[in-house]
């Protein structure tokens, strides 16, 4: 009698390479074609050659229904495990295309659930890679419940360990969602498109021409949305933002960022930063220049820098040490702060905060932009979102004005009165409840009305109000500034402020959590 038992090396190699075949030739070479990596491929450009170790690679849907049990294939439609990445230990997990269109059903997202679970228990940062077409019609509610649970997972992970979503093609409603709740959402500019709704089922894209990538493409989501924190000229420039951005984060919320040694000194003076303030207050300048001389080496990986270009976001490193930068940019709407910009600002804030990033502000704002788009728009609440996330910020805080600090606005970037640890000011500061001429207009509307040469009045009472509330030194006299410094010695005052702070511990009376003003 033939012994027909199936050797089980055999049968497991069989299995290994079934589930590496994806969603078969056909439908892999397909997706090539358009330019687009398969899952695996991904997680290699990803990851330390060889160090990729994956889970569940023989899962299979349970559906019976609609023929998905007879074309049922291994791994389900998304690679999971874990790895490292500049040789820091990540998990990560990237959905296969090639399979029902990456679509989530129940066994994919319980996959993602696992590895989540997995991060969450080693507290080491989450890599997700985005590529398909929502939750899987298929399998109905069944998917859906999975989701629900998936999502619960990463909401989870928010402030315990870094989370970053690529979304490297088209990803749709709860899944998008899913994406969104990553600290910082990659979007390729070629093929990523994000959208809540699909575009088959949006009336504009339907009646008015408009295609997937004006509705959610690369390009909206970095300009109009503001949901892209950088989008990625291609899938290796993706990766290489992934290392980037987590090259400045810990593992998990109770480690401190890692410092990276660089040979330029702590004590470099920056002399091209004498000049770079205009003598004339209303004439605009370019403070990621300023940003980028003080930093070392003159590295500053800026975020979300097409949405509310008003202020700079970013990282950067300061004697060695990993910062979050907020600064005002003058060359646009005068550096004021409108509603995009202050919950641009007030997210980021938030993230660095939960991830023990010390934060560096510079200073140049005006106010807030005023109109009844603004107000009708909620800048008061969206205003106070900024105001909050400073205050409740217990990282190292260091502020530097270059020029205006005026009302509302100084109170929101970081002043010394929401405890900041470090405030100083270029002698071009001026720190008031308005600008000059504002005040007077409406301080001595009266005394202008009635003087007969208004003009030369008026130029009188500006220059007297800027010696008596204007300038640096009287906020200094308060104590509201810890010095006045030249601007050539930015850089060295704040590594030499930031090095003590580094130790900063706050105590924060029990509660169950703030009530931010969403």
């Amino acid at each position: 009698m033939m012994n027909t038992r199936i050797d089980p090396k055999e049968e497991l190699d069989y299995l290994r390479r079934e589930a590496r075949r994806g969603g078969g030739q056909a439908k892999v070479e397909a997706l090539r074609a358009t330019g687009r990596k398969t899952a695996r491929e991904r997680i290699d450009a990803l990851v330390d050659p060889g160090s990729f170790m994956e889970i569940d690679a023989l899962v299979l849907s349970r559906e019976t229904e609609h023929g998905i049990d007879r074309n049922a294939i291994l791994g389900d439609g998304v690679i999971a495990g874990s790895a490292t990445l500049e040789g820091r230990r990540i998990l990560c997990f990237s959905q296969d295309f090639s399979v029902f269109g990456g679509s989530v059903g129940e066994m994919h997202a319980q996959k993602i659930v696992k590895i989540v679970d997995m991060a969450l228990r080693a507290r080491l940062p989450l890599v997700a890679i985005w590529d398909g077409g929502g939750q899987r019609a298929h399998e109905g509610v069944t998917s859906l419940g999975m989701t629900g649970e998936m999502m619960d997972r990463l909401i989870a992970c928010s402030g315990r360990i870094p989370v970053i979503s690529l979304v490297m093609g088209p990803v749709v409603g709860a899944s998008a969602l899913a994406a969104a709740l990553a600290d910082f959402v990659i979007i390729g500019e070629e093929h990523g498109e994000f959208f809540m709704s699909s575009p088959l089922e949006t009336p504009e894209v339907a009646e008015e021409g408009m295609n997937s990538k004006d509705l959610g493409g690369a390009d909206m989501h970095a300009s109009r949305s503001g949901i892209a924190s950088l989008v990625a000229a291609d899938e290796e420039d993706a990766m290489d933002i992934v290392a980037e951005i987590l090259g400045h984060f810990p593992d998990h919320c109770d480690a401190m960022p890692p410092i990276r040694h660089t040979t330029d000194p702590d004590d470099r003076f920056c002399e091209e930063l004498n000049n770079s303030v205009p003598d004339d207050s209303n004439r605009p300048y370019d403070m990621k220049r300023i940003v980028e001389t003080i930093l070392d080496d003159g590295a500053f990986v800026e975020l979300q820098p097409a949405y509310a270009e008003n202020i700079v976001i970013g990282f950067g490193r300061l004697g060695g040490h990993p910062v979050g930068i907020i600064a005002n940019q003058p060359k646009v709407l005068a550096g004021c702060l409108d509603i995009d910009a202050s919950v641009k600002a007030a997210r980021f804030i938030r993230t660095c905060d939960c991830f023990n990033i010390p934060l560096v502000s510079f200073v140049d704002v005006p106010g807030f932009l005023p109109g009844t788009v603004q107000e009708w728009g909620g800048i008061i609440r969206h205003g106070a979102k900024l105001l909050y996330a400073y205050a409740e910020a217990t990282v190292p805080q260091l502020t530097v004005v270059t020029r205006k600090a005026y009302g509302g606005a100084y109170l929101a970037m970081s002043c010394k009165h929401l405890e900041s640890d470090y405030n100083v000011a270029w002698p071009s500061g001026e720190l008031a409840v308005m600008g000059a001429e504002g005040a007077v207009n409406i301080i001595h509307r009266r005394e202008l009305k009635d003087a007969e040469d208004p003009i030369t009045k008026h130029t009188e009472l500006v220059d007297e109000y800027r010696q008596k509330f204007g300038d640096p030194y009287v906020a200094a006299r308060n104590g509201w500034l810890d010095d006045v410094i030249e601007p050539d010695e930015t850089r060295v005052r704040l590594i030499r402020a930031l090095k003590p702070l580094i130790s900063k511990r706050v105590w924060q009376p029990p509660r169950k959590h703030g009530n931010i003003p969403l």
